[in-house]
């Protein structure tokens, strides 16, 4: 049974190291820490530290997720490519979206609708464009049609504007 030997905080000051036997063991989340009551001189069975390393990377991780998730809406695809590229634990993955479908941080319709009409406010494009946007995010067809077909776009009137807005370039010709 390893022996807690050390508890000593780590850089950014939400985490600290934990060591076994003089060496490094695990970092974990003062919040967790201070639940599991961990020592200096305790002694814990493997599949403890085991199931404690799991939870505090769960932590971790959800932690940043969910830092990822409330900037904006986020498609699930958005959300599987950070795991990949954040090398998320496969084991992690199912619960770290049930976490995100429970707080309603990820969910492709609402995505959609929001990124038509963020598009639609400060960078116009028509409905092919969109949609090609929209399909390249991960968007199912399905959804990506029913929102284009809520968003009021009147493309005639886009492009009339644009070419106003660009009308002061040809005036000198």
């Amino acid at each position: 049974m390893p022996q807690i030997t050390a508890i000593k905080p780590q850089k950014n000051k939400k985490r600290v190291n934990i060591y076994f036997d003089g060496k490094f063991g695990f970092g974990i989340d003062y919040e967790s820490f201070v639940k599991l009551g961990l020592k200096v001189e305790q002694h814990l069975k493997q599949d403890e530290v085991e199931k404690i390393v799991k939870d505090a990377e769960f932590q971790k991780i959800k932690d940043k997720i969910l830092k990822y998730a409330t900037i904006r809406p986020r498609s699930k695809k958005e959300i599987e490519d950070w795991m990949k590229r954040k090398k998320v634990h496969e084991s992690l993955e199912d619960d770290l979206f049930t976490v995100l479908k429970r707080l309603e941080l990820v969910s492709d319709e609402n995505f959609a609708k929001w990124w038509i009409d963020q598009r639609l406010q400060f960078k116009p494009r028509g409905e092919k464009a969109l949609y090609s946007e929209l399909m390249k995010k991960g968007v199912d067809r399905v959804v990506i049609q029913e929102a284009l077909s809520e968003a009021n776009m009147d493309e005639k009137e886009m492009a009339k504007k644009l070419v106003e807005d660009k009308m002061y370039k040809w005036e000198k010709y």
